[in-house]
């Protein structure tokens, strides 16, 4: 079935209109991926396609659980769906996963993933494990459009937004590369989620959205709302529907405490200010001290790093009075990069006029800087091919199955 792209909301940047306004293709085998689909939705495309819908009723419940909670990726696994009956979902349905193009693995262990979609756009994801937990950082569009200039991903153009089962299907995959089914709360590497990959999540909102309600629910992923955060860059409007909504734990891509600094090094800025967003924050669904906001500050030698600097981060913090940690993230560089990363001696300094003023300000160790997987890094070689390259790469892949 095609699937119809809302209009874009209004953005700054460099954006590629024609893809992102461009309707999904379905598959060239004309099947179904159940991957993404609400258990309403894999209900009825299950009636859809003839099932009786009493059957389907039993059968979308049998085949929900053996997705999300058993990992199966193919209707033979389905032991208490008749045999005669796979022949029939396999023609009309398919279990999808992200295609793996490359893995790289850290000397510190994080895992990075580069994944191709069928229309041939790629992405990437990463895994960082530490000892209490396992991070996945999943990417919710192919490129960005928010042109950061300290975050190499922010120099790609964006091609188009990932689909609730693309966003899901990462989450899948690691899960698939860790051995971690059936899914189970105990034992687990991946503990949690953080929408920190390539995008900004809210402009992808709805599939954003529903994918975090399938790892969130209870009959399958079943990853607890506190250990999911979704981090934004400032798209205002859109942070009290993601409070309510979705309910996660909520990230900040702050950065500078100045207008004059913030328009330059998170653009959208210029849309939202910093009081604005603030106040956002502060009206944010469930922030609490308890669920405290955190605010991604990356450490840009002489441009926001000053002990005036942490100074007005704090007054600001206080001023709309934030239930707020603050991560200081030292700067991952990139050829061609603008910043250069503050000392770690000012690092510190910033740090500790932060906790004085009893502002929780660790700063966060770099992990995977030798794969390309740290924070701000990470960029594929989509963006290096022109629109008409990935049209005729797509087409070709799709004669090629045809």
């Amino acid at each position: 079935m095609l699937t119809d792209v809302a209009p874009p909301m209004p953005i700054p940047g460099h954006i590629d209109p024609v893809p992102v306004a461009r309707t999904l293709a379905p598959r060239p085998d004309g099947r179904v991926d159940l991957i993404g689909l609400s258990k309403d939705q894999l209900r009825a495309a299950l009636a859809d396609t003839g099932m009786d819908p009493r059957q389907a009723k039993l059968r979308g419940k049998q085949i929900w659980h053996w997705l999300y909670n058993r990992g199966a990726t193919e209707f033979a696994q389905m032991t208490d769906i008749a045999k005669a009956q796979h022949p029939w979902l396999t023609d009309r349905f398919v279990v999808g996963r992200p295609e793996v193009v490359e893995t790289q693995v850290s000397t510190d262990g994080t895992r990075k993933w580069l994944l191709r979609s069928p229309d041939a756009q790629d992405y990437e994801m990463v895994f960082i494990p530490d000892a209490d937990r396992g991070t996945l950082c999943v990417s919710s569009q192919v490129g960005c459009t928010l042109n950061c200039r300290f975050c190499h991903t922010g120099t790609m153009r964006l091609v188009r937004n990932l689909t609730a089962g693309e966003i899901v299907g990462q989450v899948m995959l690691a899960r698939d590369a860790l051995g971690e089914w059936p899914s189970s709360p105990e034992g687990r590497m991946l503990t949690n989620i953080v929408m920190m990959g390539m995008g900004e999540p809210l402009y992808n909102f709805d599939a954003v959205r529903d994918a975090l309600r399938l790892v969130m629910d209870g009959d399958g992923l079943a990853l607890s709302k506190r250990r999911i955060t979704l981090s934004t860059s400032g798209v205002v409007p859109m942070m009290a529907r993601a409070g309510e909504e979705i309910g996660v734990n909520l990230a900040v891509s702050l950065h500078a405490v100045t207008k004059e600094v913030r328009d330059e090094i998170v653009p959208l800025n210029r849309k939202y200010g910093i009081d604005e967003l603030l106040a956002a924050c502060a009206a944010y669904p469930g922030a609490n001290n308890a669920r405290r906001i955190t605010f991604e500050y990356v450490m840009l030698r002489n441009k926001n790093d000053s002990d005036a600097d942490a100074r007005e981060l704090v007054r600001l913090v206080k001023a709309y009075k934030l239930p707020a940690k603050v991560n200081l993230i030292p700067f991952n560089p990139w050829p061609g990069a603008p910043y250069e990363c503050s000392t770690p001696e000012r690092i510190r300094a910033f740090s500790n006029i932060v906790f004085e003023a009893g502002i929780s300000a660790p700063t966060r160790t770099p992990r995977g800087r030798d794969i390309d997987a740290a924070c701000g890094q990470l960029k594929t070689a989509a963006e290096k091919k022109s629109r008409a390259e990935l049209d005729r790469q797509a087409e070709a892949k799709l004669a090629a199955l045809g």
